[in-house]
């Protein structure tokens, strides 16, 4: 009978042994997809993979409500350090350009964010959909082309801390 208590001990502090609620992953390669940014411009992600060692791919429901200005601040505060890292980020959520525009304009983000408006990056990288096409808050990160960790409940103004620690771990 100590052993039911010993394994409940171990699952409970390995599942915290990583940043935030994210955890590593069995490495896999990142979606090879495309989506248009808050400018009206093609990006495809293999091409930003390709040229930068870490890229942070995070979801949000909407732009410009509290939760996902929270997010995208967290990522604006740390971007300096982010960058210094190595790291790209990209916003995706199912909004339109236009809106995505006033939201980067708003607050000042220094990155990428994709208007997602046919769900094509959402469901490229199996990100849980509402019923109303919005994204969950969710995050990924990916090292030379392959997604290393992933947090399936992103934090919302503690997203670049999480970030940072897990691309310690994943080094």
């Amino acid at each position: 009978m100590k052993l039911i208590p010993t394994l409940v001990t171990l699952l409970f502090t390995t599942s915290f042994a990583f940043a935030g609620a994210g955890a590593k992953v069995t490495p896999y390669a990142a979606p090879d997809v495309d989506g248009i940014d808050q400018e009206g411009k093609a990006v495809k992600l293999t091409e930003v993979y390709k040229a930068n060692p870490f890229v942070i791919v995070y979801f949000y429901p909407k732009a410009d409500t509290p939760g996902c200005t929270k997010q995208g601040c967290s990522l604006r505060d740390a971007h300096s350090d982010l960058t210094k890292l190595g790291a790209k980020v990209i916003g995706v959520s199912h909004d339109a350009v236009a809106a995505q525009k006033a939201f980067s304009d708003k607050f000042t983000f220094p990155f990428t964010l994709i208007a997602d408006t046919d769900a094509k990056v959402i469901q490229a990288f199996k990100v849980v959909q509402k019923p109303n096409g919005m994204a969950s808050r969710e995050c990924f990160l990916i090292k030379n082309g392959q997604v290393v960790w992933h947090d399936a409940q992103a934090s919302t103004d503690k997203q670049a801390e999480d970030i940072k620690k897990a691309m310690e771990e994943v080094k």
